[in-house]
């Protein structure tokens, strides 16, 4: 028999999971201030919460992000460096992360993404 909250490491999964998206920033500011245990009032309280979560973004702002490491001007960017750009810079994700994300690219065979393509998919998912 359950005990009516979850603890408070598993809200950033609990508000995805609900089609939010919280940084990491707001999750480690969330999990901060909560209680050790979460029960429902308080994580409607947070899932509601005056400000919301900042949107996920759309497809041309990532493509455009991705555009600035984009040496040649000609839509893709080496696997490695899109590795980089996603664990280094910004919202870092984990090497596992980015695992999962590149097992849906189409890396060619000189190694490079096509990120407009890669944002899509992703987004898509």
């Amino acid at each position: 028999k359950g005990t009516g909250a979850v603890p408070r490491e598993v809200l950033g999964d609990l508000l995805r999971a609900l089609g939010q998206n919280p940084t990491q920033a707001e999750v480690a500011d969330i999990v901060a201030a909560a209680p050790r245990e979460v029960d429902y009032n308080t994580f409607l309280t947070i899932l509601k919460r005056p400000d919301g979560f900042k949107p996920a973004g759309t497809p041309v702002e990532f493509i455009r992000g991705f555009q600035v490491f984009d040496k040649e001007g000609n839509g893709f960017i080496g696997a490695g460096e899109l590795r980089y750009v996603l664990t280094q810079l910004g919202e870092k994700m984990t090497d596992e992360e980015v695992d999962e994300l590149l097992k849906g690219a189409q890396i060619g065979p000189d190694g490079n993404v096509n990120y407009e393509s890669f944002v899509r998919t992703i987004l898509s998912q």
